[in-house]
């Protein structure tokens, strides 16, 4: 049997709109409404999780999901950089931001590094409780690039180089211990 994991990036927020790192903010109405019209098209499910923030809830709200919650799948802490604009950083700290963008394992903000996100989402996805199912997640785009990054078994150095959309898919599938990225959609 195979597991399949379909993740779902939340919809847009004002962070998203304004390259900042994110807070707890609601999804934009727009974001809402885009995301109530993907009901249909996105399949069926064994069991549906969100992670924790605001606007992760409100894309499975959007969709008519009753999705439980996963602390495992909350965003990756970017401490004191949290609501701050890369402008604004690239500004004020051009080192602390070079060297977190160029070293997975850099924290100059305090908080989680790129390479304990795809560790903490890895041990996740490798979790036997997880079974031969298909499982729906709603969490964010840096979720989903830790998920791809370690289904493909790449480097963390990866993480920087792919995109992940608001309301972006991921499908990945486990069998006999191998991941497949079954598709990539923005």
């Amino acid at each position: 049997m195979t597991l399949r994991i379909t993740w779902l990036a939340h919809g847009a927020t004002a962070a998203v709109r304004r390259a900042a790192f994110p807070l707890d903010e609601p999804l934009e109405d727009k974001a809402r409404h885009l995301a109530a019209g993907l009901k249909d098209s996105i399949g069926r499910f064994d069991l549906v999780l969100t992670a924790p923030e605001r606007r992760a809830r409100e894309t499975a709200a959007a969709l008519g999901l009753g999705a439980a919650i996963d602390m495992a799948l909350r965003d990756c802490d970017h401490g004191v950089w949290a609501g701050r604009m890369l402008g604004e950083l690239q500004a004020e700290v051009p080192a602390a931001l070079a060297a977190w963008l160029a070293d997975p394992e850099a924290t100059p903000h305090g908080g989680e590094s790129i390479a304990a996100l795809i560790h903490r989402i890895g041990r996740w996805m490798e979790d036997p409780a997880r079974g031969e199912r298909r499982i729906l997640t709603v969490a964010h785009p840096s979720v989903l690039r830790a998920a791809a990054v370690h289904a493909l078994g790449a480097p963390p150095s990866a993480f920087q180089r792919i995109d992940s959309a608001p309301l972006a898919r991921l499908v990945l599938s486990r069998q006999a211990k191998i991941w497949r990225l079954q598709s990539l959609t923005s």
